[in-house]
């Protein structure tokens, strides 16, 4: 079988605030269909890292490759056209539209169809059609009827996940998605990432190592806003600069 191909590839990319380099030289490349997971301490820079590669923020330096094409100068919208979608921190819904309504935006917006005027998104067939199958794969059918700011924080955190599958990415920016999550919620969410599509290249931040090391297969490790570390489960839990540095502090 041959080796699959790059999706994402980092070069030299660096993030500047004043006198604060927040990313710093960090060079990474994820592969089609990759689970990779990015953790690190509390100020290691892992959101800021998601935000340049997703164009929430500009590169001060370096380049970022999506499938082979450079991105760096392109906005979020434009990236996601591409291929890559992510979710927050803290969840980016429509509180005051149903589920079913936020799916059926998330749907629209990468459609070449969105611009037509004058027509009710649930007369576009395939939109509803979509949004449906989301509703039945996040296991969120029962709530389609249910205003966004109503639902359980978990159920939330579902269905930000579920709006960021509505383009069929083929990369997927995952931030701490089991952040604020009881251990029930997060065992239903750690249930559902592991049935994505294996196509889809899953870059997981996750601040719990038990949680990132069950589901990647490699692992990135940020300090200071460098890589730190990087390699498979094993060769990264055995490196002393990883149980030095981010098991310290994550004890500490």
């Amino acid at each position: 079988m041959e080796p699959s191909a790059t999706c994402l590839q980092l070069d030299n990319v660096s993030r500047v605030f004043g006198g604060l380099k927040a990313v710093d030289e960090v060079n990474l490349a994820v592969r089609e269909g990759e689970r990779r997971a990015v953790i690190g301490p509390n100020g290691a820079g892992k959101t800021t890292l998601f935000n340049v590669i997703s164009g929430e923020l500009r590169a001060t330096a370096g380049r970022i490759l999506l499938f082979g094409a450079d991105v760096s100068a392109l906005a979020p919208h434009q990236r996601a056209a591409r291929g890559m979608a992510r979710t927050f921190q803290i969840t980016r819904l429509f509180p005051n539209l149903t589920v079913v309504e936020n799916l059926l935006l998330a749907c629209e917006a990468l459609d070449p169809r969105k611009f037509t005027m004058h027509r009710p998104i649930s007369s576009c067939a395939h939109l509803v059609q979509n949004a449906e199958r989301l509703l039945t794969e996040f296991g969120l059918h029962p709530l389609r009827a249910a205003l966004a700011r109503t639902l359980a924080y978990g159920d939330q955190r579902k269905l930000e996940v579920a709006l960021s599958m509505a383009g069929r990415p083929r990369l997927l920016l995952l931030d701490e998605p089991m952040a604020g999550l009881s251990p029930a919620e997060s065992e239903s969410m750690q249930d559902l990432l592991e049935q994505l599509d294996p196509a889809i290249a899953v870059l997981l931040i996750e601040h719990d190592m038990d949680i990132a090391f069950q589901f990647a297969e490699k692992i990135t490790v940020l300090h200071q806003g460098r890589v730190l570390a990087e390699g498979d489960k094993d060769e990264v839990s055995a490196s002393r600069d990883v149980q030095e540095i981010y098991l310290g502090a994550r004890s500490a």
